[in-house]
């Protein structure tokens, strides 16, 4: 009797980049996240700059700084989110900063909560907002991602 020959393996679509936890993640996806990344380093480094300004400089309590600093971030994240990391897509520009505001206050109300009970955990100021604002990322990210820009 002939023996049958397996069928020849398939070739995975090389468009495709597969990680744990992700289905069907594309090469898009991959580069879109990396855009996001260094749009937020940017939004975290004026965000510091600006929340140690006010902090020290203008004497604010923290939770006001992070308001004051989140205003500003906020402002340059939209601008280079809209059109440099979330390129395509269907939504005016007021549409679009109205749910990336939505999202981002979502975002601004966790990084003070975390803050606040660093802060009262005797993390210092500056260290506690930045891991607050590390913390908060990927939510961002998938907020902004599956509703802001979509």
């Amino acid at each position: 009797m002939p023996t049958r020959s397996a069928p020849p393996p398939v070739m995975p679509d090389t468009r495709v980049l597969r990680a744990p936890g992700i289905r069907g993640a594309r090469r898009e996806d991959w580069h879109q996240l990396v855009r996001f990344c260094v749009v937020g380093a940017s939004g975290y480094v004026v965000n510091l700059v600006v929340f140690s300004a006010l902090l020290y400089l203008a004497d604010a309590h923290h939770v006001a700084a992070a308001a004051g600093a989140f205003c500003v971030a906020w402002t340059s994240n939209f601008v280079f989110n809209k059109f440099w990391t979330f390129r395509r897509h269907g939504l005016s520009a007021v549409q679009q900063g109205a749910r990336y505001l939505a999202v981002s206050l979502v975002a601004l109300g966790l990084n003070l909560a975390l803050l606040e009970a660093m802060v009262r955990a005797g993390t210092p100021e500056i260290l506690a907002q930045a891991v607050a604002i590390a913390a908060v990322m990927p939510v961002n990210f998938l907020l902004n991602r599956r509703w802001s820009f979509r």
